[in-house]
Order: structure tokens, then sequence, then C-alpha cells
């Protein structure tokens, strides 16, 4: 029986990332309707299409470059390999938890935000399908190389990523198509909130990932140059410090319940001392970042508030 876990964390990703997407393609779609321009649907259409197809694209040639190097013999070509996912890990991070934090705080802003890019495309009637084109085509590609960026630092978990993301994608299209086409009503801020833990938790897992493959590159550097040895022998790694829990025996995490905990919560059978200050460094204070964000907007939403006399 086929495990699906490792296609859980991304398929949140994918689905959340596309919902935003999706919000941007619909507040324009709508905007044209309304301002009489449904002409440029097409532009809109073809935007998605292009932002699709690139994100693919870069998906495609990440996933063939590590795949080459994963086959190859050589220990230089491996420890290319460790060194690309962690910077792919790392660049994930850092994008993830900006969009979640940058998404909460601008929420508000974003229906005028966007409609106020699709009006100052409209004012050039000879350019205003490449206008919304270039909107919409950037609005998704955003989205889908975060998600790329995402798939490619998970990459030893194999193909089950990217079905996660074909599944998180058309999720995000059926939300979008309730909002817009069906006039459903969907909490949205609470949707982004669920979805906005369950990253911040998904994330920090990937914060002990980056962190495996920094320290396997280094193990491979100390073999290609045995001068150069960090390993701080039995119990130690070259990197991580020393053991601080080794539960393969209890928890595997290959096996369930242990691979769905290491494919939400970044869970880890063999967890050492720097990869749990990191994850709780990470969870502390993105955590404590992605709170006040969530704080304050209820706070500004009171203030706008009407108050009575």
């Amino acid at each position: 029986m086929m495990d699906w876990s490792a296609a859980l964390p991304t398929f949140v990703v994918t689905l959340r990332e596309g919902v935003e997407a999706a919000l941007v393609v619909g507040i324009v779609l709508a905007y044209l309707s309304k301002a009489g321009q449904t002409r440029l649907n097409r532009w809109v259409y073809a935007g998605v299409g292009a932002g699709v197809a690139a994100s693919l694209a870069i998906g495609f040639v990440l996933s063939s470059v590590l795949l080459a190097l994963e086959t190859a013999d050589q220990l230089g070509a491996k420890l290319t390999k460790e060194l690309l996912e962690t910077g792919f890990g790392l660049l994930a991070i850092g994008l993830l938890s900006w969009m979640l934090i940058w998404m909460t705080q601008q929420a508000k802003a974003l229906k005028s935000e966007v409609e106020g890019a699709i009006t100052s495309a409209l004012k050039n009637q000879s350019g205003a399908g490449w206008g919304v084109f270039g909107l919409i085509t950037i609005a998704v590609l955003r989205e889908g190389f975060e998600t790329v960026l995402f798939i490619a630092a998970k990459f030893q978990q194999g193909w089950l990523p990217a079905v996660g993301a074909v599944a998180g994608l058309a999720g995000a299209t059926v939300i979008g198509v309730l909002l817009f086409r069906l006039g459903v009503k969907i909490n949205l801020r609470q949707f982004f909130q669920t979805m906005g833990v369950l990253l911040l938790l998904i994330v920090s897992g990937l914060v002990v990932s980056a962190l495996r493959h920094l320290d396997r590159a280094i193990g491979l550097l100390s073999q290609i140059n045995p001068d150069i040895n960090w390993c701080l022998g039995h119990g130690s790694s070259c990197l991580l410090g020393p053991l601080v829990w080794d539960l393969s025996g209890i928890l595997p995490d290959r096996q369930f319940p242990g691979i769905l905990l290491k494919a939400l919560f970044g869970y880890t059978q063999t967890l050492y001392l720097v990869q749990a200050i990191g994850y709780v460094l990470f969870l502390a204070i993105v955590g404590g970042l992605y709170w006040n964000s969530l704080t304050d907007g209820k706070r500004s939403a009171r203030q706008s508030m009407p108050t009575s006399e």
C-alpha cells in the first residue's frame, strides 16, 4: 500500500499559494467585467497558463539537475546536490516565511493594489492586454516558484510531492471557481489562518531538513579533503552536535505515524542538538512575527469599525 504522507506538505503549500494566485485572478476578472473590458479576459487566462508553464519549466530543470547529481557516482556530484538542496531549503524557508507574514499584513490592501495596477494598465489602450498578462503571469509565477522551491528542497521524497502540488492546485482552482463564479461565501480569513499555522509548522520542519543536508555536505567535503574533518565522533554529527534522541526503534519516520509527523511537522527519528535549536528558534521568531501580524490585523479591524456616540 502506497504511503501518501509525503504529498501532504506540498498539498498544503500549493493550496495556500494557489488560493493567493486565484484571488488575484478573480479580482482582475471581476474588475474587467465591471469596467466593460471582458475582451481582455483571454489575456488573464493566457497569463495563468504562462505562469503555470514557467513554474513547471523551472521545476523540471531543478529536478533534472538534482536527479543527475543523485545518480552520479562522484563524491563531488553528491556534495553539489547536498549544497543545492541546502540552498533550495533556505531560500524556500525565507520566501515562504516572508509571504506568510506579508500576506497576513497586506491581505486587506490586496484588492485595492490589484485594481490600481489594472487601472494603470487600462489607461494604455494599445498595451492593456500585455499589462494584464504581465500582472497575472507574475502573480502566478511568484506562487508557483515558491512551491517549486519547496518541492526541490524535499527532492529526496521522490515524485509524491509533485502529486501533492497537483492536488493543491486543483483545490485552489475549485476555491477560486466557488468564490468568483458561483458566489459561494468562504471565510478566507479563517482559511488563511489555518493554512498559515500548518505552513509555519511545515517550514519549521524544513529548517531541520536544510540543516541535515548541510551536515551531509560537510561530511562529504571531509571525505574529499581529509584535512577538513569537522566530525565530532560517535554519537555526534559533523555540524549538528550531539544526538538529542534516537527514536528509530520506537517511532521510525518511514512508517506510520512517524512518516505523517515527518511530512507535516518535520519530525525526525534522529534529532541533533543544532537541529532542535534551529527548529525552536525558527518557530519562536517567525511564529511570533506571524502572531503579531494576526493580532495587528484584528486590532486594525476593530479600530476601523464605526463607534456609536
